[in-house]
């Protein structure tokens, strides 16, 4: 189902506009995708190689064949990149598609939750564990910036099933201009004994005279380049794959110090000797922006050709078979960013290959959820499915009810997720409640690098969620909380990007390396406020939690104050106890921040501060009970009344949030509820503040005072929600509902 919304169409128009300047910038057709130009850059390899340059594509392919591609992941940045290679990927594709992802713990976290989340059709993933295969590898010194994942890729054929018997290998860093089926195609086109398919190096690097002394390893005339890789797995399985370049690759070592460019060394120097094994690939499917490409021959000398005839762009043509007046000019498929500058190489038309890039890097990925037309899509097998077991957030209605309830965070529920939304009346006051509910957003956990130190006992993390509009608070938490922090971000793919960009170029932010930021990608009308605080919630790994909001700025000592009253009070993880933290407000945005107890108070008593929502919601802390606050010095203990929403530290399995409710209103009410039901007790720490500090009002606060219907909507959805706690606890849940209906008058 595509979503709505004119953002997301006029997001889809701009990239359809790039992709048309493109199309006449460097011909082709994106349909047909037939092979243009010559293999070679410039005739050093032989005729045989040469014979894969006019060969029919995508034609030759069964329509709905399932295609299977690898790639070696690592790490938080390579996890960003894959993002970006599989939407370009999907953006063309037509056929279904198995990905096989070879990563580490880290990388695996953060995939397997996005492509749980993302729910695209006819997509399977599975996973390959590093560890597995790292001491096959481990014994080669690699100078290379990939490290050891660089050399992975040696392994596939045994890291891969066993009968699993072709696919393509992409490096991470690849942007794809066409349908990856037509690069499958060429599997077609190998002779028996050919069991590789690879474009020639498009730089001078293994003819060894860019510099002095230059060593490298072996290849055959000007090498290959191993960014895409049509690897034949049964044939090299047969052929002793594994024992042919270790043999090579220990031979080769002993006059040659390291590997300079990874597995990609060892390819060439095995190819040198077995030149059979390799099918040469037009260069157009691995366009190479080096620091020392030569790129430019691959593509631009043809693009000059005019066009001519009736056919003109558009015309279906068998271009080898044609004189050159008559050619179509040749496009480039991929674009292969092998350098590491990135997008910063020098090329004529890097300006053009850097915005296409771009423009996937920021394209909205709910749109590619879109079924494949005449292929049926089926629920993957149990094996293949990226995860079976619900993820803690995605259940729908309040935590203490999760169990058994319908789960929809997995993709073989999207066909279910996506006739529920049909059956939606949008007439209906409510419908965009009920559509927030069946949304599943894409989740990309750990957006940037992290590095948390061992966990402590009684270490609190920090967990809040926010916007785009809240960015400018982050650094000025940080210089607050110096402790470790888990924040969900609800952004679109773009503003995903903008935020990269805040960091990096904040000294406060891009020095802290404990903070965990996951991308909640937005989608629906209404701002999921607690899907969000699960999502952060349960991505701590501290024994216990302080629930936040972005706006708030706790006391400079609070994180020591917080650890140390969790040890003297004996607080482990398994004791329902809530420690409360009295908050307050500023009406100015230039405040004085105190930094003890003693300056709030006089702060408050000279009526520059006040206690939280003093004015409009007193009920949501007159619990907390100020005036014994003033005075106390030890954490005194308070009863749970209608409203209460305090902020809390609480152990990191406490109950998760109820996701139903959206936008503004009772979000946090109904969170402190059940910690009630579930018998916490709450204690208030007599040194403990946190201050909230004005901004702009959010557009739901404003849908909220001027909609009936909104209010409407929400008084409902508190109504099921003290169903739900009737069912499950009975008798002792009335007075939940006798102060429901005391409050709602007052509401």
């Amino acid at each position: 189902m595509l979503p709505r919304g004119r953002p997301r169409a006029l997001g889809a128009a701009a990239l359809l506009l790039l992709l048309a300047v493109g199309f006449f910038l460097f011909g082709g057709d994106l349909e047909y995708g037939r092979l243009r130009g010559a293999a070679s850059l410039d005739g050093e390899l032989t005729r045989d190689h040469n014979r894969s340059a006019c060969l029919p594509l995508r034609s030759l392919l069964p329509k709905c064949e399932l295609l299977h591609v690898a790639i070696v992941c690592a790490g938080y940045n390579s996890s960003r990149d894959v993002v970006t290679l599989v939407k370009s990927m999907l953006f063309y594709r037509k056929n279904p598609l198995h990905l096989h992802l070879v990563t580490d713990e880290v990388a695996r976290n953060i995939l397997e939750t996005l492509f749980h989340t993302w729910m695209v059709p006819a997509v399977r993933v599975s996973f390959y564990n590093t560890s597995k295969f790292q001491s096959q590898v481990s014994w080669i010194p690699n100078t290379h910036y990939s490290g050891l994942y660089g050399l992975l890729k040696l392994v596939l054929p045994d890291a891969l099933p066993p009968d699993l018997a072709r696919v393509i290998v992409l490096d991470t860093d690849v942007t794809f201009a066409s349908d990856i089926a037509e690069l499958w195609a060429f599997f077609a086109h190998f002779s028996d004994k050919q069991m590789i398919g690879l474009v020639e190096n498009q730089s001078n690097w293994y003819l060894g005279n860019l510099w002095k002394n230059h060593r490298p390893w072996p290849a055959l005339g000007r090498g290959f380049n191993t960014g895409v890789i049509l690897l034949w797995l049964d044939r090299l399985r047969q052929a002793g794959w594994e024992q042919m370049w270790k043999v090579t690759a220990r031979r080769l070592l002993l006059t040659l110090s390291s590997t300079s460019l990874a597995d990609q060394d060892i390819f060439n120097a095995v190819i040198k000797e077995h030149p059979g094994l390799v099918l040469l690939l037009p260069c157009l499917w691995n366009v190479q922006l080096s620091d020392h490409t030569l790129a430019e021959r691959c593509y631009s000398e043809a693009s000059d050709l005019k066009v001519s005839g009736p056919g003109g762009w558009g015309e279906m043509r068998d271009s080898c078979s044609l004189p050159p007046p008559h050619r179509h000019p040749p496009r480039a498929q991929v674009i292969h960013w092998n350098s590491p500058k990135k997008l910063r190489v020098k090329n004529k038309d890097v300006e053009f290959f850097r915005n296409l890039h771009l423009t996937f890097l920021e394209y909205d990925g709910n749109l590619l959820r879109r079924e494949l037309f005449g292929c049926p899509s089926q629920p993957p097998p149990q094996a293949e499915q990226v995860r079976q077991s619900p993820l803690p957030w995605s259940w729908e209605g309040p935590a203490l009810l999760s169990s058994g309830r319908p789960q929809l965070g997995s993709s073989s529920l999207a066909p279910q997720r996506q006739r529920a939304l049909a059956h939606l009346d949008e007439e209906d006051a409510c419908f965009e409640f009920q559509q927030q509910r069946l949304t599943v957003h894409r989740v990309h956990l750990t957006f940037l690098p992290l590095d948390l130190l061992p966990s402590e006992l009684h270490d609190v993390t920090l967990v809040a969620q926010l916007s785009v509009d809240r960015l400018q608070m982050l650094e000025a938490l940080c210089s607050h909380w110096p402790g470790p922090m888990s924040l969900a971000l609800y952004l679109t793919d773009a503003e995903a990007q903008q935020f990269l960009r805040f960091v990096e170029a904040s000294k406060v932010l891009s020095a802290r390396s404990n903070v965990a930021y996951h991308v909640v990608y937005r989608e629906g009308p209404l701002y999921p406020v607690n899907h969000l605080r699960n999502v952060a919630l349960a991505q701590a790994r501290t024994s216990h939690v302080f629930l936040s909001d972005i706006d708030f700025l706790p006391a400079y000592s609070l994180y020591n104050y917080l650890r140390a009253s969790i040890e003297q009070l004996d607080l482990s993880s398994q004791r329902k106890t809530a420690l409360v933290v009295p908050a307050f407000e500023s009406l100015h945005y230039r405040l004085s921040f105190p930094t003890s107890k003693a300056e709030l108070l006089a702060l408050l008593d000279a009526g520059s501060l006040h206690t939280f929502r003093y004015d409009v919601w007193p009920q949501g802390h007159t619990p907390t009970d100020y005036a014994r606050w003033r005075e106390a010095q030890a954490p005194y203990q308070v009863q749970w009344a209608a409203d209460y929403e305090p902020y809390v530290v609480v152990p990191r399995e406490c109950p998760r949030y109820d996701s139903r409710f959206v936008g503004f209103g009772w979000n946090k009410v109904a969170h402190i509820v059940e910690l009630d039901a579930q018998e916490y007790e709450f204690l208030v720490l007599p040194e403990a503040f946190t201050i909230h500090m004005p901004h702009a009002p959010s557009l739901d606060i404003s849908r909220f005072r001027s909609s009936p219907a909104y209010r409407d909507c929400l008084h409902a959805l508190k109504d099921e929600f003290h169903q739900d706690l009737s069912r499950h606890y009975g008798a002792a849940a009335l007075k939940y509902l006798t102060a429901l209906q005391r409050s709602r008058s007052s509401t």
